[in-house]
């Protein structure tokens, strides 16, 4: 694997001057994630926060719970490099305005995504586990990632079931109407 430094439980920072990511890197990343208590791990290409353009591989086990957020003045893209997910845009109040499934190529899905929108959006997983290529404009500020308010903080995991499985029953009646 690469040469990586820990940063927390969850996030490693690339130390080699040219990063190059493989499938077993990603299969230890995976590992890392599951075991890991919000059920995922990344691993920053980039090196510093103030970076300007900020690129991460992320891994997620199915059990991963991304609190919906939107970015503030930022854009971003996601490219899945194994597994399948639901792509849920909101709108300020929390309701749904749009779903999408996105997967790896082989799923026959798009496998790619960008948007520039600072709409509020999550990823659900569907798939047993998730790994993507992120890459967003930096420099890094957290208040630039703003929580959605009527969302559960993910350290509450009763009320994250409780939400998940509603969420999931509102995606299904929102594709049923046909969006």
């Amino acid at each position: 694997m690469m040469r990586a430094k820990p940063i927390n439980a969850e996030v490693y920072v690339a130390e080699d001057h040219v990063v190059q990511v493989g499938r077993d890197g990603m299969a230890e990343f995976q590992q890392m994630a599951a075991r890991n208590a919000r059920h995922r791990a990344r691993l920053c290409a980039h090196k510093e926060n103030q970076n300007r353009i900020h690129e991460m591989f992320i891994a997620l086990t199915g059990n991963a719970y991304i609190r919906p957020h939107r970015h503030v003045n930022k854009s971003e893209s996601f490219h899945v490099i194994e597994g399948t997910a639901t792509v849920v845009f909101f709108d300020d109040g929390g309701k749904i305005v749009e779903v999408f499934e996105i997967g790896d190529y082989h799923s026959g899905k798009p496998f790619y995504y960008r948007t520039e929108d600072a709409r509020f959006h999550t990823q659900i997983v569907t798939s047993e586990k998730l790994i993507f290529h992120e890459t967003t404009n930096g420099p890094f500020n957290r208040a630039d990632t703003v929580l959605a308010p009527w969302s559960p903080e993910d350290t509450d995991t009763e009320a994250v079931k409780a939400y998940m499985e509603n969420l999931k029953l509102d995606v299904a009646r929102f594709k049923k109407r046909g969006g």
